[in-house]
């Protein structure tokens, strides 16, 4: 089919921003099994597990009620907001007001660019872990901002050098992007990193914004910065109920933190859409109140998908720590292939996709990512396929 030329130009900031890379290797995936390859996808972070069953039933009586379909509320309802302060307490005995100091979003994808456009200005320095999640870059690039670095490395367990950090010119950095448990590394926070961030950030006049989606799969030690002694003061928090309740596709997530912080970010979300759904809202409340035993058996679930993905790090002569926590293996590769030779190979010749560690940012070059979000079955076929492909 022959292209039409378009009559307008792209914006000249999207010279430094591409395609996202799951967008483009999706459709590579989506092409390769309309040709028959049935490809086995051990690349994307999206739970194949099901919400627990009361919130899908909350969806279907509030979805009847002719009532529901109207437009709601830029902030969400109160009662929403209220059930997500209640979870924070109980979850991570972190105190944030419902009244002022939560902010529902259209999952925190979309909060991170509402927080970067309510605080860069161009030129503004943004921190951002290397590896990181890719967007961090993105959006800053975006916003017309200035993306600094801070490497995370195997060498220093993957946590932050401030002992570096400090010894940098730090006066134009506006924002600190921070991700414990960490994607795509699998490091966990602690109450001394948390303490060490905010004294760091206040010593520098930083926004440091954590992002927490993580905080509840195979974690024994949720944690949530806002629960530390001062951090509103300098930092606010992401969290999702995509990747922790199995509601990627509804896309529901939320800012915590500082009253006068979460004001400017609604300037900016309130221009960009015009509330969520309140069917989403009413089972997002029931979702927020599984038990723990509902996420021990998620988690259960999760850790014989572990078992099996530390079998693929193995047979592909790669190294994981098996400490690490979230829906990911993060691997080290031990020999000298090429990362994406080698995710390119396992893709074409195996039928198994898995997310190539550079995609993340340069100190990612060496490693590769498993997603635990298929079952044990399809791990093991995927297994199996690549054992085959050993011997070819």
């Amino acid at each position: 089919m022959l292209k039409t030329k378009s009559i307008i130009a792209p914006a000249k900031r999207l010279t430094s921003v591409e395609e996202y890379y799951f967008s483009k290797k999706l459709a590579e995936i989506a092409e390769l099994n309309a040709q028959g390859k049935q490809i086995i996808n051990l690349g994307i972070g999206s739970p194949d597990l099901a919400p627990s069953e009361r919130t899908i039933q909350r969806l279907h009586e509030v979805a009847a009620n002719p009532k529901s379909h109207g437009y709601q509320s830029y902030k969400g309802t109160l009662a929403f907001r209220s059930a997500i302060s209640n979870w924070m307490k109980d979850t991570f005995d972190a105190d944030v007001y419902p009244e002022t100091e939560i902010l529902p979003l259209m999952g925190s994808k979309e909060g991170i660019m509402h927080i970067s456009m309510a605080f860069l200005n161009p030129g503004d320095e943004v921190l951002i872990p290397n590896p990181g999640y890719p967007t961090y870059t993105s959006v800053t690039n975006l916003v017309g901002g200035n993306c600094r670095y801070y490497p995370l490395i195997e060498a220093n367990n993957f946590s932050i050098n401030f002992e570096e950090l400090e010894k940098t010119d730090l006066s134009k950095v506006k924002i600190m992007w921070v991700n414990f448990p960490h994607m795509p590394t699998g490091t966990n926070g602690s109450i001394e990193l948390f303490e060490r961030l905010i004294e760091f950030a206040r010593k520098h006049e930083i926004l440091i914004v954590n992002d927490n989606p993580y905080s509840l799969i195979l974690n024994e030690n949720p944690l949530s910065i806002l629960s530390v002694t001062g951090a509103k003061e300098v930092a606010i928090e992401l969290n999702s109920l995509s990747k922790s309740h199995n509601m990627a596709g509804w896309r529901i997530g939320w800012i915590a933190g500082n009253e006068e912080i979460i004001s400017t970010i609604l300037k900016v979300k309130s221009n960009m859409d015009s509330g969520m759904f309140l069917g989403f809202q009413e089972a997002a409340i029931e979702a927020l109140k599984n038990d723990s035993n509902w996420h021990k058996k998620q988690n259960e679930i999760y850790a014989e998908r572990k078992i099996v993905a530390l079998q693929i790090v193995k047979e592909l002569n790669c190294l994981a720590d098996t400490n690490q926590v979230g829906m990911f293996i993060w691997a080290k590769i031990q020999d000298t292939a090429n990362t994406e030779e080698l995710v390119d190979s396992l893709l074409y010749e195996a039928r198994v996709f898995i997310t190539p560690g550079y995609i993340f940012g340069s100190e990612g070059q060496n490693y590769i990512r498993i997603s635990l979000c298929c079952d044990t079955e399809i791990l093991n076929e995927a297994l199996n396929r690549i054992k085959l492909w050993k011997l070819k």
